[in-house]
């Protein structure tokens, strides 16, 4: 989507050039400026978002809770046999 935005800025930076009245190039090179601003934005977003982690991969509270239970059990095992329990 965002390259529509770059081919928006490109045409009315054509017509700003190639036009003879004033007001319409000064709308032109708005709307120029402001489709070259969106297309950054988009790329940037699009970039930002691949970096993004995935959601379904972080652990949920109950998740989280019966890990730390395993662990709790695994040291209190450890201790029981007589082992030094593990370092982290």
């Amino acid at each position: 989507m965002s390259w529509v935005f770059l081919l928006l800025a490109l045409a009315a930076f054509a017509v700003a050039l190639n036009t003879s009245s004033v007001a319409l190039a000064v709308v032109c090179l708005l709307v120029a400026l402001a489709a070259t601003v969106a297309w950054v934005l988009g790329l940037l977003a699009q970039r930002v978002g691949s970096l993004a982690r995935d959601d379904s991969a972080m652990l949920d509270p109950a998740e989280l809770r019966r890990l730390r239970e395993q662990a709790e059990a695994r040291r209190a095992a450890a201790e029981a046999a007589g082992a030094e329990p593990p370092q982290a």
